[in-house]
């Protein structure tokens, strides 16, 4: 791990220790927890990156380079998850994803939750 927490609306490398034959370890993930809550807990709480994958209400596109991604992706919001923070293995890949992109994850993940969430 960096010699820091990662921040929200970073993009890092995470071992995720329940899928251990997930050949795609360790998968980037965005982090989504507040920052003091990143600097005074032992974990932190991610929303997973895949490659590829239908669209869908609680899914959202990122483009190539956004947070140093090397090519597009899509964030899972309804696989939020909480983690220990040795299970982060590298980052930040790049900047802090733009506000914009943050709030539309955040508004997926509240779907996810149940909660009807319209759009802006």
């Amino acid at each position: 791990m960096a010699d820091r927490p990662p921040l929200r609306g970073e993009i890092w490398l995470v071992e995720t220790p329940g899928q251990p034959y997930d050949p795609h370890q360790p998968r980037p993930a965005l982090v989504v927890s507040a920052n003091a809550r990143n600097w005074h807990s032992d974990d932190l709480t991610l929303v997973p990156i895949l490659s590829r994958g239908t669209f869908g209400p609680t899914r959202v596109a990122i483009d190539a380079g956004t947070g140093g991604l090397p090519h597009e992706s899509v964030l899972f919001c309804e696989e939020i998850f909480t983690i220990h923070r040795d299970f982060v293995s590298r980052g930040p890949l790049g900047p802090p994803v733009p506000d914009e992109l943050l709030r539309r994850v955040v508004r997926a993940v509240r779907r996810a939750l149940g909660d009807p969430v319209p759009e802006p």
